[in-house]
């Protein structure tokens, strides 16, 4: 497996690592059934998603995108600063959004950036940006 393989799967491992921590952080907060329900769904796409890469990875022998416990805070802290004064259906659902966009365009710009990667990683990274996307679409609805 090429670096540029590597370099994607560990983005991508970084990226769905953090949508479900934001989800974890944030499914507390939701008061909407409906979206709860959404946004479990997308916890279970985005877990799907972070094993396939972690598999890729090990099967490649390399090593894995090691999290910071740091980054964790970060991002939990971030997710309650922002639902301090608004939990709203439509605040919540605009939070994620924002959130998916800024994952699709990390990921794009990782597989722009890393252009002699194979179809496997290519192909995992785009089943993330159209995830992202689906996903996007559906919490629109609660705008």
């Amino acid at each position: 497996m090429k670096q540029d393989d590597i370099a994607i799967l560990k983005d991508i491992q970084r990226n769905t690592h953090m949508a479900m921590t934001t989800l974890d952080t944030l499914l507390d907060k939701v008061e909407d059934k409906e979206l709860t329900m959404n946004l479990a769904r997308q916890s279970i796409g985005y877990a799907r998603i972070h094993n396939d890469a972690i598999e890729k990875l090990i099967e490649a022998k390399s090593g894995t995108y090691r999290n910071n416990q740091l980054n964790d805070i970060l991002i939990r802290g971030n997710v309650h600063a922002n639902t301090l004064l608004n939990t709203s259906t439509s605040h919540l659902a605009d939070m994620m959004i924002q959130n998916s966009y800024k994952g699709m365009t990390d990921i794009y710009k990782s597989v722009k950036h890393h252009t002699q990667a194979g179809d496997k990683s290519v192909e995992l990274a785009q089943e993330l940006m159209d995830f992202e996307q689906k996903n996007i679409d559906i919490l629109k609805e609660y705008l």
